[in-house]
């Protein structure tokens, strides 16, 4: 009885210190890779999606710093505000803007392109950042499947309408945040708007592999211009993106340690968006600033091009 209970009490007191003594180690491979080009954007112009909160918010922070001007676009316009508020106060670059765009309306998207272009010259660096997870059913205004419609099809149609400007401002990039979890997912075109059989996870999923194979087509009609397309993972983030499921929150919450900080988050969105020695790169997906491996479902060109043409008729537009 003795011996059982120094065992216990030696686990009680081992397992946290050893805990402790991981930490600092811990931490720096939860972090993951950090972008370290020193490139500065004096000059360009960035729109960002999403960019008032969580991985935008600081990728527009990072790129604020290397004086670009940046577009945050965003359907929280207190929130857009009060972001670009504190980022132009630490980085002292006033060329922060806070624009409305709704990537759950096609009518806000087109809005919002048709005002940039009336007042932008140029745009040098296209972040499709914005994203949803984890949502109840539900439709966007022009009944599309959540998930589909504002991942995928607000992004498809806000590049689309954005991109004789970045072919103007070549060298440009586009970088569209995916993640690891296009793994598990599937284009089920006799059901893509999941009318049939709805999974909140899957089609979150499902949503991030259009984004893989959205960058893959894009980079293939994009060859020659001047402008480059690539996609990446940014990894397991402590952020509001899992708000709409209590469980995650919580999980997130309680195993927050292990997670990313939207900083760490955003290192690779950085270095899609700067990196020199990616200046001729296109048609990538990467992870941790680094290439990383993409599904057999991401690289299937045939599905890629499907995927685009079925876009192209759901939006209503003609895109060759």
């Amino acid at each position: 009885m003795l011996n059982w209970l120094v065992t216990v009490l030696g686990i009680f007191i081992c397992v946290p210190l050893l805990l402790f003594m991981a930490a600092p180690y811990i931490r720096r491979y939860v972090a993951g890779g950090v972008c370290k080009s020193t490139a500065k954007l004096n000059g360009k112009v960035v729109v960002i999606t999403g960019a008032n909160t969580g991985i935008g918010k600081e990728t527009a922070r990072d790129l604020a710093q290397r004086g670009a001007r940046v577009i945050i676009a965003c359907r929280d316009m207190a929130k857009g505000e009060a972001a670009a508020c504190e980022i132009r106060a630490e980085t002292g670059n006033q060329q922060v803007i806070v624009k409305k765009l709704d990537l759950a309306h096609t009518k806000s998207i087109r809005e919002f392109a048709e005002n940039f272009l009336a007042e932008e010259k140029e745009l040098h660096i296209l972040i499709n950042n914005a994203g949803v997870m984890l949502c109840p059913y539900s439709k966007t205004a022009d009944g599309f499947e959540m998930h589909l419609g504002v991942n995928h099809l607000g992004h498809f149609l806000l590049t689309f309408l954005l991109l004789e400007s970045l072919k103007q401002s070549a060298p440009a990039r586009i970088v569209n945040v995916s993640s690891l979890g296009h793994h598990g997912g599937r284009i089920r075109f006799h059901d893509l708007q999941g009318e049939k059989c709805y999974n909140w996870g899957l089609a979150y999923c499902h949503s991030k592999l259009a984004n893989v194979l959205f960058t893959r087509e894009l980079a293939r009609h994009l060859q020659g211009t001047g402008v480059t397309a690539n996609s990446l993972h940014p990894g397991s983030v402590y952020s509001e993106l899992v708000r709409h499921s209590i469980l995650m929150t919580l999980l997130w919450k309680t195993f927050s340690f292990f997670l990313k900080t939207p900083r760490e988050g955003a290192q690779t969105s950085v270095y899609c968006a700067v990196a020199e020695e990616l200046e001729s790169v296109t048609g990538q997906y990467f992870s941790d600033c680094r290439p990383a491996y993409v599904s057999s479902q991401g690289r299937d060109d045939e599905l890629a091009k499907k995927l685009w043409n079925v876009s192209c008729e759901l939006l209503g537009i003609q895109w060759d």
